[in-house]
């Protein structure tokens, strides 16, 4: 199966909850691939590559977040991965 690659946003209250920490990990047991990072208006942005089933589960996973987080919104878009190699980052 080929993997595919999503561009994931979601808001609300996702930072300063560790969102990021428990989506790298989510993630890597996931077995998937990417980044994610804060942005400047507060929400999140991501890059999940991978097997489908994996990144709609990760992308349901987003939508709760940690125990902290509040989610508003996600959007999800198709991205292209580039020459992204293996393992799952938080962007600083």
């Amino acid at each position: 199966m080929k993997d595919i690659a999503r561009s994931v946003r979601v808001t609300g209250r996702v930072q300063g909850v560790a969102y990021r920490v428990w989506a790298r990990s989510q993630a890597v047991a996931l077995g998937l691939r990417g980044w994610i990072r804060n942005r400047g208006d507060g929400s999140i942005l991501a890059l999940i590559v991978g097997p489908e089933d994996a990144v709609k589960a990760m992308i349901a996973a987003m939508s709760e977040g940690p125990g902290a987080a509040r989610v508003t919104d996600v959007w999800v878009e198709d991205a292209d991965p580039g020459d992204l190699s293996g393992g799952f980052e938080i962007i600083l």
